[in-house]
């Protein structure tokens, strides 16, 4: 027989099942799942659903454990509740989960927006894979024109785009756009500030920045910025401090984009702007050496500059949220000539 713990006003308390025990939640993207023990004493008649809700009143009803609570926002934590139904009504409530907290999911697939093939020709093509796994990349669909010298590429957890930079033999400020989950040619997202070639790209979860490159008559300061859960032409966020502007390297966090580097007359500056705000670049420090044709990459905390032209095989880093000059990380097992690329688990910039 039910101890009476259950039963809503109106109902049967005496009838209702116990309450589940041992809840417990595991975080999602924008859901999270509730794990419980159903109750042995089910009161007068059959157990004939639970309900799990959130302290914020988000509930789900399902017919056993786990049920998955969708419609919660990503960085807001949540306890849960559990309550057993029988035809007499609701049990009491379980005792509340540990708190948890829904997170956005990394996308565990790379795209490749921009190639170029044997002898220094343009192509079309996009490929992608799955980063857990090992094998050749796959067709993902096609850019809507041949592409070299890309302006940049970044990406949030659910697009990639990219800025073209010499599109179909053209300087260009084309922006196209795929969705990383799906495949198929990329679509138009809009027009960069400026006409240009040869910069870099990165981001936050948000925002994608493009970073200097060169137009018709020479190197351009210019940075712009795009939201990129929308589409449209970018807008202008501020200018870099230096005009080296062509083959920089880029790396961001989810806070700052740092750029690096760059030609015609190569240099050695590290420069960076919050990604949330707008404004003109600040300096951040120096490389170890002046470079160009760099590789950028990061984590969350730190962004590491990998070759150049000039220093081959170096490995340089810097903490991303101070500043200051770069440190030596190590060495490449060999020696190489720029225009590398890179990628991390935590890196915001498309691979290009």
């Amino acid at each position: 027989m039910a101890r009476g713990r259950g039963g809503f006003i109106g109902q049967d308390g005496l009838n209702a099942p116990d309450s589940p025990t041992a809840v417990s939640a595991t975080a999602g993207n924008a859901q999270a799942s509730v794990a419980f023990t159903a109750p042995t004493d089910v009161g007068g008649s059959a157990i004939t659903g639970f309900r799990a809700q959130s302290n914020t009143g988000v509930g789900i009803s399902g017919s056993s454990s786990p049920i998955t609570v969708t419609g919660l926002s990503n960085g807001t934590s949540y306890t849960f509740n559990v309550w057993a139904i029988n035809a007499f009504g609701y049990s009491a409530p379980s005792d509340a989960s540990t708190g948890v907290s829904p997170v956005a999911t990394e996308p565990n697939r790379a795209i490749v927006l921009q190639l170029l093939t044997s002898g220094y020709s343009a192509t079309n093509s996009i490929n992608y894979f799955d980063i857990s796994s090992t094998g050749n990349a796959s067709d993902f669909g096609d850019l809507r024109g041949t592409a070299y010298e890309n302006e940049g590429a970044a990406s949030s957890t659910t697009r990639a785009i990219t800025a073209y930079g010499l599109f179909d033999n053209s300087r260009s400020n084309v922006i196209d756009y795929v969705t990383i989950a799906s495949t198929g040619n990329s679509q138009d997202f809009g027009d960069l500030t400026v006409v240009r070639s040869s910069g870099s790209g990165g981001s936050n979860d948000t925002r994608a920045l493009f970073f200097g490159g060169q137009d018709g008559s020479g190197r351009s300061n210019v940075i712009d910025y795009v939201t990129i859960a929308s589409t449209g032409n970018a807008a202008d966020f501020g200018d870099l401090i230096s005009g080296h502007a062509r083959y920089p390297g880029s790396a961001s966090s989810n806070t700052r984009g740092l750029w690096f580097g760059g030609a015609p007359s190569n240099s050695n500056v590290i420069q960076y702007v919050t990604i949330s705000s707008t404004g003109d670049a600040a300096d951040f420090g120096d490389l170890i050496a002046v470079d160009t044709g760099m590789c950028g990459t990061s984590s969350s905390t730190r962004a590491v500059m990998i070759s150049g032209l000039y220093t081959s095989n170096s490995i340089q880093y810097v903490t991303i949220a101070s500043t200051g000059n770069a440190t030596a990380f190590g060495d490449l097992t060999s020696s190489y000539i720029g225009y590398l690329g890179g990628a991390t688990s935590g890196s915001h910039g498309g691979l290009s």
